[in-house]
């Protein structure tokens, strides 16, 4: 017996999670010594740090969307900014995301922000998803990435362009949108 600890790629995602959540960042030694793994174990499993933050940030956004698809009340139009809006505000306040954000601005910049971190693209399959869910049928792929990026664009301005987040024009340029569309439908 060689005595080398295994572990799936779903335990190292949970163990980063909980990493994340109290240190508000993922670190390959740390995370590592936690788990009671080598270091290249942890690197054999991941492939990597922003795949795995990619994998751990994207887990978190998805259990807040969940929640604020649950607790959405309203239907159409109102419907997908109300989750957007309940998400967004549970994304800002959240200490840990924050301090990422803060701490790791090029890190977060390449895992949320390109293909690096998988996590745009998971975001519009769910806005897609959302979508359907309040009734708006007609908004396809395109204006789900085109209503996502609208959203990404206030949420991280700071980190983009070093602006503070605008959430509320975001909100009023995705209804512009989706009002758009919903009148070519008629």
């Amino acid at each position: 017996m060689n005595g080398r600890r295994v572990v799936s790629d779903d335990e190292v995602t949970r163990a980063g999670c909980f990493f994340f959540l109290r240190h508000g960042t993922v670190d390959m030694d740390g995370l590592a010594a936690a788990m009671c793994i080598s270091r290249a174990t942890l690197y054999r499993v991941t492939h990597g740090r922003d795949r795995l933050l990619g994998e751990v940030l994207w887990r978190l956004a998805d259990r807040m969307l969940a929640e604020a698809r649950r607790r959405r009340t309203q239907h159409g139009v109102d419907g997908a900014i109300e989750v957007t809006h309940r998400f967004a505000e549970e994304l800002q306040a959240s200490e840990p995301f924050r301090r990422f954000l803060a701490a790791e601005p090029d890190a977060a910049a390449r895992i949320l922000l390109t293909h690096a971190g998988g996590v745009t693209e998971r975001v519009v399959v769910t806005q897609l998803e959302i979508f359907k869910e309040v009734g708006l049928d007609r908004a396809g792929a395109d204006v789900a990435y085109l209503y996502v990026r609208i959203i990404e664009s206030a949420l991280y301005a700071e980190l983009v362009a070093g602006r503070p987040a605008d959430l509320a024009l975001a909100e009023r340029a995705v209804r512009t949108l989706l009002r758009q569309l919903s009148q070519l439908s008629c």
